[in-house]
Formats: structure tokens, sequence, C-alpha cells
């Protein structure tokens, strides 16, 4: 009975002396962890929060660069009742109804360049184009594209300043703004496709599904997480990198029938020389991009 119970207690004395160890261990990697990130902890505190915290005094602040005088959070409350705001959020909310074609036009191209039609080689290469050029290349071939007696007007007939019309400028955006997104939602869906089994299409074609029955029942649920992030990439554009686009194409105008709330900071700050607004113009966007990501996030994990 004392040879059976010795070797156990003495393992489990074993264990015993072995667990300070361990934990001296994780301590040590722990500390050896955070040492080695305490560089990019540094970098990611001085350009990040810090500009953030400050941007959020100063949009509370009548600041012209130089000097600020405190106005509190009714600055807030003064933005909230101002028209031009609300015509800014607007034209961020209707460019949102852009994202959905910025994502089925390149799906389509993807499925039919997955397919190998005739000349796909060739066709893969120009709907990939956008992505090598610059955006401020594509607004200036748009702002063309688009202007009285252009290649559009000319077509059409209409004798129609497309950019200096408030009612078609923002649609002309838009319409450039998913020919800027083409080449990238299109390489990502290739990605996606790439990974696809074909075994799966194959048997789903055994099991009498048409070519639409297979592409909704296997392709795209495939593709659901290529698809989740061509959206968040597509919509964080359509928020914070038509800059260049609106600049060269439009300038905002006329009006603010083109200002999006990226562009109304800069309107806000450089031509207004109002950089307490425009801080707090840029913290409503930056709450409104966290609130995106933060809602995307959630959706991907939960699933």
């Amino acid at each position: 009975m004392t040879a059976l119970v010795t070797p156990v207690a003495q393992s489990r004395s074993s264990v015993r002396a072995e667990r300070p160890q361990r934990m001296r261990l994780s301590t040590q990697r722990r500390l050896t962890g955070l040492l080695l990130s305490l560089p990019a902890l540094a970098l990611v505190v001085g350009l990040v929060v810090i500009p953030i915290v400050q941007a959020g005094y100063y949009s509370m602040t009548t600041w012209n660069g130089i000097t600020s005088t405190w106005i509190g959070p009714g600055a807030y409350t003064q933005t909230f009742h101002n028209p031009a705001f609300w015509q800014v959020l607007t034209n961020n909310g209707l460019l949102l109804l852009s994202v959905p074609f910025a994502l089925a036009i390149p799906l389509l191209i993807a499925v039919l360049l997955h397919e190998r039609v005739r000349g796909w080689r060739f066709f893969r290469s120009v709907y990939f184009l956008p992505t090598a050029i610059s955006w401020v290349v594509i607004g200036m071939v748009a702002e063309r594209f688009f202007a009285y007696q252009g290649p559009l007007d000319k077509i059409l007939g209409t004798h129609t300043d497309f950019l200096g019309n408030s009612s078609t400028a923002l649609l002309s955006l838009a319409i450039t703004f998913v020919f800027s997104m083409i080449g990238t939602n299109t390489v990502i869906f290739l990605t996606g496709l790439a990974t696809l089994d074909s075994t799966v299409q194959e048997a789903a074609f055994v099991d009498g599904a048409s070519r639409w029955e297979s592409f909704f029942h296997v392709t795209l649920p495939h593709l659901k997480r290529f698809v989740q992030l061509a959206f968040i990439l597509t919509v964080i554009s359509a928020f914070s990198a038509l800059f260049s686009l609106i600049f060269v194409m439009t300038g905002g105008g006329p009006g603010y029938s083109t200002t999006t709330m990226e562009f109304f900071v800069y309107q806000t700050g450089f031509s207004q020389s109002q950089f307490g607004t425009a801080a707090l113009y840029g913290i409503i966007l930056f709450v409104m991009m966290a609130i995106v990501g933060i809602g995307q996030l959630k959706v991907i994990r939960s699933e």
C-alpha cells in the first residue's frame, strides 16, 4: 500500500514545485512582451491617441490655429443647428446607396473572370487598372467625362454640365466612386473564388442545380467573408477616402451638394480658418467610423 501511495505523493509534490516555476516563466514572458511592444505603443499614443484627445479639446473651442477660446460642449449644439452640416451628412448617406453597386459589379466581373470567358486575361488587366491608377488621375478623367460638352454630354445630347448641376453632381461623384472601387473589390472576390473547391460546384450541377442556383447556394455563401471585407473597405472609403475625387472633380460644389464630412473638415479648417469647428467635424467623423467598424466587427464575431 505504501509503495502505491508514495509515487503519487511524489508526483503531486513535483507538480506543486513546478507551478511557481511556470508562473515565473509566464510572468517573464508577459514582461518581455510588454517591453518589446512599448515602442509600438509609444508610437500609437503619440500619433493617434494624443491627437484625438487634442482634437476633442479643440472641438469645444474657437481656434484659429494659434489661439483658442473655450466654448464647451455647446459647440456641438451649435453645429447640430447648422443646415450645411445636415446637408453634408445627407450627402454621405446618399453615397452609401452606391455601396451595393460597388460590390455587385465587381462580384459579377470576378465570377465571369473566374469562369475564364473568352479574353479573360485581357479583361482582368483592364478591370484591375483603376487600382493601379491614382484617384487624382481618375478624378481628372471623370471631370472631363462629365463636363459640359464632354464625352457623356455628347453621347446623350443633353447639353448639361453634370458636375455643375446640383441635381446630378453627387450622382456623377457616386458613379466615379463605384468605378474607383471596381479593381480592389474584383481582386478580393477573385481571391475568394480561387479558394472555392470546384468539386462542390460540380456536385451541385450533378444534383440538377442551374448556374444561378449554384451561384446563390454554393458560391455566394463561400464568399461571405470576402463580401464582408469588401463591404467594410467600401463603406470606409465612402466616408473617408473621397477627398481627392471631390477636390479634383467639384471642389465640394455646387454649394455643398458634393461635400462629404472629410471634405467639410478641410473646407472649414483651411478655407474658412475655423480650426476648432473643423476639429469638431473631425471628431464626429471619427465617431461615425468607429460605430461602423465596431458594428461590422460584432457581426463578424457573432458569425
